[in-house]
């Protein structure tokens, strides 16, 4: 049985045009039955799958993944209250995670996305990820360009520092990823797969391509702490 109706998805196709609080207070039970109880017992069926390979998620819950439909719109000049999709950080931490060793998705309307790697990381974390890849260098490039990786994935994202220290320039001319401050990737599907019994396989397998990455830059955190 799959896990969303297709009135999840129409759901933020009717929302697109009246994204204001009067429509949303109007559609608020159909947003409750259709939207947000699904997508819960979804994060709460990820959160399930994770805690069959790793024993941290046993005392995860939903609500500690799940972010608001509500847009923070004080700095934006976009001022529709409402997102129009789904997202959850599935990770030891939850919400509060940086995305090692986790995932976070959205699903919506337009598009299902997984993503993983390093989106938010302090300087000394973005430090130890350089100075871990430069001495593990061989390592790490066999990890993002191994068939799994890149068969899901493709490469690695992120802004980038203009300048490094000195010691890590040499390493740097063999791999320009040393130049990240953020080290992530992401994979998308057409929204149909919402309707898909396997959902909840597919994005697991996402997770499983990625968690070799994920966890070598978790080791050069974690180790030098």
């Amino acid at each position: 049985m799959a896990f969303f109706q297709p009135d999840f998805i129409q759901f933020f196709i009717d929302l697109a045009p009246n994204n204001h609080k009067a429509w949303f207070d109007e559609h608020r039970q159909r947003y409750e039955q259709m939207v947000k109880q699904p997508f819960a017992d979804f994060v709460g069926q990820m959160i399930n799958r994770m805690a069959s390979i790793d024993p941290r998620y046993n005392e995860l819950e939903p609500k500690d993944c799940i972010f608001r439909i509500n847009r923070d719109v004080r700095f934006s000049k976009d001022k529709s209250p409402y997102k129009m999709m789904c997202s959850a950080v599935i990770a030891p931490g939850g919400k509060k995670s940086k995305a090692i060793d986790g995932f976070y998705m959205e699903l919506g309307p337009e598009h299902v996305r997984v993503y993983g790697g390093v989106y938010e990381a302090d300087k000394p974390a973005i430090e130890q990820i350089r100075f871990g890849i430069a001495e593990r260098l061989e390592e790490f490039q066999q990890l993002y360009q191994s068939e799994e990786f890149n068969s899901v994935y493709g490469q690695i994202l992120g802004e980038k520092h203009k300048r490094l220290p000195k010691e890590l320039h040499a390493f740097a001319e063999k791999e320009q990823l040393l130049y990240n401050k953020q080290w992530y990737f992401y994979t998308e599907f057409e929204p149909d797969v919402l309707l898909q019994d396997d959902l909840d396989e597919l994005i697991l397998k996402c997770y499983l391509a990625g968690r070799d990455v994920q966890q070598f830059m978790s080791t050069c955190i974690h180790s030098t702490l």
